[in-house]
């Protein structure tokens, strides 16, 4: 059991990391074929592992984390925006102004996020680092929606089986 939940915790951690790689299609899979693994370990793991893995987003969009000069994108020739690159510029701006303004409106995007999934756990995560969300409060908003998330998606296919033959 353990060196599945130590894999699960690496597929979790570089899911958070890389967006392709399906953390839920590997949870279901998981619980189909090892089905003497508890939800709630499985729900504990990976969210700890997604919620450490956004951390390095969360912290390079505060600034608190350097990123490695071939992670930055080289100085090029300023020329001007076109407009569509424009409008989009002066609405991430506008957003970020109003993200900084309003702290805890972050709290509730991104606890709704890391449940949901919607907006993106990945656009609430670097976006509640330009907005100055303390880390405390990213870590524990992200780690019970996580595992809430991922505790409910673990226990599903028990659920829907004891339904169906019931």
């Amino acid at each position: 059991m353990l060196g599945w939940l130590c894999l699960t915790f690496g597929i979790a951690f570089g899911s958070a990391l890389l967006p392709l790689i399906s953390i839920e299609i590997f949870v279901i899979g998981l619980v189909t074929q090892q089905p003497g693994i508890s939800w709630w370990w499985i729900g504990l793991v990976v969210a700890l592992g997604q919620v450490l893995g956004k951390m390095l987003y969360f912290l390079a969009a505060r600034g608190s984390l350097h990123l490695p000069a071939f992670l930055k994108r080289k100085e090029k020739q300023a020329k001007p925006l076109s407009p569509w690159r424009q409008k989009w510029k002066t609405r991430m701006e506008w957003v970020r102004l109003r993200c900084q303004r309003h702290p805890h409106w972050m709290f509730g995007t991104h606890a709704v996020s890391s449940v949901v999934g919607l907006p993106p756990f990945m656009f609430t995560t670097v976006l509640a680092g330009l907005a100055g969300m303390s880390s405390w409060l990213f870590i524990s908003t992200g780690m019970v929606g996580r595992f809430a998330r991922f505790s409910v998606l673990a226990a599903s296919p028990a659920a829907v089986a004891g339904w169906w033959l019931h």
